[in-house]
């Protein structure tokens, strides 16, 4: 037995840092375990302690590893089951994709190592958590972007979900690793430091707590009800030839059963046909009936411009008048194929129906829905932040469709939700968000579930929200308050290492 102990002492990090990048996926939707989020970063830093550079890229590669292979798998559902990929290369395919995202999180590591000069509070409390942010904020727009699993989001059920309208997903993202660094401190430093990093926690986490009951938007008006609709077609099904007679039929039906509601919201791409060619058959006598009843209907379809041969991911209003918003920021290889010239005959793996979509060139993403002006994004668009920010003040409210069906029954869609849940928090408005499949649900100003429809049921959600006005100072400001932090620490860590003299020795 005693020869095994030294490999295995050796390879202790290393399965720290998996253990600890594994554990933080249940800090996210279903589970919102969120205090194994802190506790992550924690392991991930006692992986890093004493590594050399090397060892510490591999080590955030590994933590990476295990929150992304665990937390994202799902991918290779949409690109084997409904993108026609045979299931050895979907899973390889996703394996490479989790693999190069895990790199964020191995060069954070690497650098950290590279810029810590061994102080017992500047590496855990400055340099981690602000490097950390920086390149989570980075893995959110660099090649087009993938903002998922953003630490931030498991905080949505506990008191720092207070800072959301303050510094948004990031800043509580910043926050859970400074308090991953104190949970280290609680374990590594002298007696004096760690009753400090005790201390440190209860202010952070209580100033939390009391932030969650200040109300920073206002009512703008009196309340409407909203009602999203969840037909439950199967992705399989969605496009087959023939099957858009059955799936107008059934939002027909439930539009009828919910002309008692001011919004009717339909998810994305709800209709397999371009608006041009259902207008005539469908739009027009609907927008019609609407009109009649008072309501106003909201669905997502795609759109084509048929004087250039371009067609977009749309999203309509019809009613007593007619807008339309068309998707700015599009799905790689789901909804647009990049490098096509580089990749050449390798295209030919992704037979996604409707992917070759056009940007929609809006310059903010608002949508005209009766007498209100209202957030619109569609599916993935959501999960980048400053881009639904970007509809207010005007937006009241906000709506996202959908359809995460692409992931059958997964963690994706509560995922999705829980990325909808921190929209509506950060910007303080309600947010209705209509699904193909599920989790359609309708979202107060403070992130909570007002009503939900469960994934692979047939119906509606309804429910009155208020349309409200004012800036939260997340929307005022956007990520940078987030990121402008997260530089001032790395900065200042950089600093305190570089000058010694600049920290306080007893810490």
């Amino acid at each position: 037995m005693a020869p095994l102990l030294p490999p295995l002492a050796k390879a202790y990090p290393s399965l720290l840092a998996v253990a600890g990048g594994s554990l933080a996926v249940l800090g996210f939707a279903p589970f919102s375990l969120f205090l194994v989020a802190p506790v992550s970063a924690a392991l991930l830093y006692f992986a890093l302690e004493r590594a050399s550079s090397r060892a510490a890229l591999w080590r955030g590669w590994l933590f990476g590893l295990g929150l992304l292979g665990f937390g994202v798998f799902w991918i290779r559902i949409s690109l084997n089951e409904f993108g026609n990929m045979h299931v050895w290369v979907a899973h390889l395919v996703t394996a490479i994709f989790i693999s190069g995202m895990a790199l964020y999180y191995g060069l954070n590591a690497w650098l950290l190592r590279r810029l810590d000069r061994g102080s017992r509070w500047v590496g855990p409390l400055l340099l981690f958590p602000g490097l950390f942010v920086i390149f989570e904020w980075l893995r959110g727009w660099l090649f087009t972007g993938f903002p998922w699993l953003n630490l931030g989001y498991t905080q949505l059920e506990g008191p720092l979900a207070g800072y959301a309208p303050v510094i948004g997903v990031y800043g509580i993202s910043l926050l859970v690793v400074v308090s991953g660094g104190l949970l280290w401190g609680l374990l590594r430093w002298p007696l004096r430091a760690r009753a400090l990093a005790a201390a440190g926690l209860v202010i952070i986490w209580g100033a939390g707590a009391g932030l969650k009951g200040v109300d920073w938007t206002q009512a703008s008006g009196p309340s409407l009800r909203i009602s999203v609709l969840q037909a439950n077609i199967p992705q399989a099904v969605k496009w087959e030839p023939g099957a858009a007679v059955d799936i107008a039929e059934a939002y027909v039906q439930l539009t009828k059963e919910a002309f008692d509601s001011d919004v009717i919201i339909w998810p994305e791409t709800a209709l397999p046909s371009f608006l041009h060619q259902v207008r005539a058959p469908l739009l027009d006598p609907l927008a019609e009936r609407a009109r009649a009843e008072g309501a106003e209907i909201v669905m997502g379809i795609p759109v084509m411009d048929l004087e250039h041969g371009r067609y977009y991911n749309g999203l309509v209003s019809i009613g007593s008048a007619e807008d339309l918003y068309a998707k700015r920021h599009l799905v790689p290889f789901g909804e647009f194929m990049p490098f096509k010239a580089w990749l050449g005959p390798l295209i030919e793996l992704f037979e996604v129906p409707m992917s070759d979509f056009s940007r929609g060139d809006s310059p903010r993403p608002l949508l005209t829905v009766g007498e209100h002006r209202v957030g619109a994004s569609i599916c993935y668009e959501d999960a980048f932040p400053n881009e639904v920010s970007e509809a207010l003040p005007e937006a009241e409210y906000l709506i996202n469709v959908s359809n995460d069906a692409w992931f059958g029954d997964s963690l994706a869609p509560h995922q999705h939700l829980e990325i909808s849940r921190m929209r509506a928090l950060e910007n303080g408005r309600y947010l209705a968000r209509a699904t193909n499949t599920g989790v359609s649900a309708i979202i107060d100003d403070k992130g909570a579930l007002i009503k939900t429809l469960p994934s692979f049921v047939r119906g509606s959600a309804t429910a009155e929200i208020e349309p409200r006005q004012g800036l939260t100072p997340y929307a005022a400001v956007g990520n940078w308050a987030a990121i402008g932090i997260a530089l001032a620490m790395v900065v200042a860590g950089v600093a305190f290492g570089r000058y010694p003299r600049l920290a306080t020795p007893q810490a």
